[in-house]
């Protein structure tokens, strides 16, 4: 019966449109209800989820992702990725992706990749006769990017949820492989609807020209290389390299660009503050929800419904698979991480599977919901800056969603993938 009132209100709650965070919360206190334990403890549990030392790297994660999208970073990265692969048979599709890469190692976050990238991006590619489904279609997905190539502060929230057994460094060292891999992959599907639609190219701007773009490129890259390198060299704790890359962001768009306005930096600090707090409050009520998961062994029972349909190890990862498409079309990703790591993490754990490789197949899942009806935020975001309908992108973006599947398979079923560089340098 507690299973049935939890599962029962979190479903009834998110159909009439309450906010996850609140249908999670109002779920645990209806559990709470039953159980007859006071109210207080559920609170107390939201306290206790919130106060992890490890979830104070957010903030400033998001701070300085939010810094290089207002301080236009995504302009200089774009412009070198251009002079570099600008010349390809619609070059501006191979740019989109190359400029995701790498403004996704800075930002981490592929709702901002899109909006920095596509607020740049869509128009030049609107302006040389690009279509409007296409540059959405390759804005969109590429932005997932910045979800697997670190740093990502959904890879903390993961290790959080994997109950702090797995490395931060480890992660970021794991997303590297796979998300370039992904990358690789829509940048392939770009040139071939590219050349079948016979959008044009643009001559090599030369050699001079791609080194100085390089030379403005780097100093904005270089904040993706101050917080990996200060957390692999053990130089910063995964915290202390969070705030030394939002400093160096600040340094950055302020004395080397001279980008950043009063305006922007104030904007940045709301919106970092505004983020930091909405992830705050949906650990906190999954925290609570998870507990009562726990308590009614929801994991055990799924872990042991899975093995009995099947015992093979190939037919429950693609079970999986497809349980977190599903989930990821209709839910918050960190949500999902919150609430999925401790129900599927145990089964994969029982096929010898590493935390590390499954936390990159949880990141891509989701990550590809994000840009998936009815609950996509970075479609909805896409479709906004390019003034389309969503209707339209829909018709044409299959092989794009086919390309990251493709990713994804390889990446669940190769373990060295996302595993060979966490062995190499993880330690």
């Amino acid at each position: 019966m507690g299973i049935s009132i939890l599962i029962g209100l979190f479903i009834i709650t998110m159909a009439l449109g309450f906010p996850i965070a609140f249908s999670l919360l109002i779920a645990a206190i209806g559990a709470t209800f039953y159980e007859g334990t006071p109210a207080l403890l559920t609170f107390q549990r939201m306290v206790a989820g919130m106060s992890s030392f490890s979830l104070l790297a957010i903030p400033f994660f998001v701070f300085a992702g939010e810094l290089m999208m207002h301080g236009q970073i995504a302009k200089r990265l774009v412009v070198f990725a251009d002079n570099l692969v600008g010349r390809f048979r619609g070059g501006l599709g191979i740019v989109n992706v190359s400029s995701s890469m790498l403004f996704g190692g800075i930002s981490g976050s592929a709702v901002a990749d899109t909006s920095a990238l596509g607020s740049v991006l869509i128009p030049m590619m609107r302006e040389q006769k690009y279509d409007d489904d296409y540059s959405v279609n390759v804005t969109v997905t590429s932005s997932i990017a910045g979800i697997m190539i670190p740093p990502s502060h959904n890879m903390i929230l993961y290790a959080l949820a994997a109950g702090g057994g797995v490395s931060i460094s480890s992660l970021f060292l794991a997303g590297i492989v796979p998300g370039i891999l992904m990358c690789i992959m829509l940048a392939f599907t770009a040139w071939l609807i590219a050349v079948k639609r016979g959008y044009p190219s643009k001559p090599f701007p030369g050699a001079r020209a791609l080194i100085v773009s390089a030379i403005y490129a780097i100093p904005g890259f270089l904040t993706a290389v101050v917080i990996i390198g200060g957390v692999l060299s053990g130089i910063f704790t995964v915290t202390e390299s969070a705030a030394m890359g939002a400093i160096w962001a600040i340094l950055v768009t302020f004395f080397v660009y001279r980008t950043l306005t009063w305006e922007a930096f104030t904007k940045s600090l709301t919106q970092a503050a505004r983020t930091t707090s909405l992830v705050m409050i949906l650990v906190g009520s999954a925290t609570a929800f998870a507990y009562f998961l726990a308590l009614y062994e929801v994991p055990l029972i799924i872990k042991e419904g899975m093995l009995a349909i099947s015992d093979n190890k190939i037919a429950i990862l693609l079970l999986i698979n497809i349980a977190l498409l599903v989930l990821g079309m209709f839910m918050d990703m960190a949500a999902l991480i919150l609430i999925c790591t401790p129900i599927f993490l145990p089964v994969v754990r029982e096929f010898g599977m590493d935390p590390v490789q499954f936390g990159m197949i949880l990141m891509m899942n989701l990550g590809l919901g994000l840009t998936t009806p009815p609950v996509g935020a970075c479609l909805f975001v896409g479709c906004a800056v390019a003034k389309v309908k969503i209707e339209s992108v829909l018709r044409t973006v299959w092989p794009f969603y086919l390309s990251i599947l493709i990713a994804l398979l390889a990446t669940t079923y190769i373990p060295e993938i996302s595993l060979t560089l966490p062995r190499l340098f993880g330690n």
